[in-house]
């Protein structure tokens, strides 16, 4: 489970292990009431306690609601999916596809580039186009790299997670030949540091987790 952070509206919003959700609604239904209110709409699932304690629910990958809906989702969210990720920061870059949890297949690689400079004039403009370049280098690399271990997977993955530096991830999937994969881009942006090996085997606690909001009644303006 993730750390609890402030949500627009107000409560907190956290992510929620698929194999958790279970156990951790019952600890709701424990401390706030009975669930007097289950719909579904744009995809989420609301819940409503006893107290006026609401719950909203979201699930990583698409499902299909069934007559009981808390129990569909549940299940929905514990069952496996096959996803691509792609991590891009300046100098690095990593690319796994996951099955469930688990890596199928992965590339991490680095290219250096230079540092910040506190030179002036001159020399500052010839530094800052050849880190410019150095930079370009790491986006064709990381592009070649999704091409080569990413793409013939695109056709089996639900979803490609992505993190890092923004539009550094943009560049790279700007690249024609990875649309198939950026057709399936997921939001939000995975948070995480350097893209290493370890880094990469975590982002499944991430983009596996169901999204939730709890909003308690004195998160509410009186």
């Amino acid at each position: 489970m993730s750390r609890p952070r402030p949500a627009a509206g107000g409560g907190r919003r956290l992510g929620v292990a698929p194999e958790r959700l279970g156990k951790w609604l019952d600890g709701v239904a424990d401390r706030h009431g009975a669930f007097v209110d289950v719909r579904l709409a744009d995809g989420t699932l609301h819940v409503v306690c006893a107290d006026t304690t609401s719950v909203s629910l979201r699930a990583p990958f698409d499902w299909t609601p069934g007559p009981a809906l808390l129990t569909s989702f549940t299940a929905a969210a514990r069952e496996p999916h096959r996803a691509a990720v792609l991590l891009v920061r300046r100098g690095r870059w990593a690319v796994g596809v996951f099955d469930g949890a688990g890596l199928v297949v992965s590339k991490v690689d680095a290219r250096q580039v230079q540092g910040r400079t506190a030179a002036g004039g001159w020399s500052q403009q010839r530094f800052a186009r050849r880190r410019g370049h150095q930079t370009d280098a790491v986006v064709e690399h990381a592009v070649e790299t999704a091409v080569r271990v990413l793409l013939p997977h695109a056709g089996s993955v639900t979803g490609l997670f992505t993190g890092g530096d923004r539009g550094l991830v943009d560049e790279v999937l700007a690249d024609r030949r990875l649309a198939p994969l950026a057709a399936l881009r997921r939001e939000p942006l995975l948070d995480v540091g350097e893209p290493t090996k370890a880094v990469l085997l975590e982002t499944p606690t991430q983009f596996r987790a169901v999204d939730v909001t709890i909003v308690e009644p004195g998160d509410r303006p009186a």
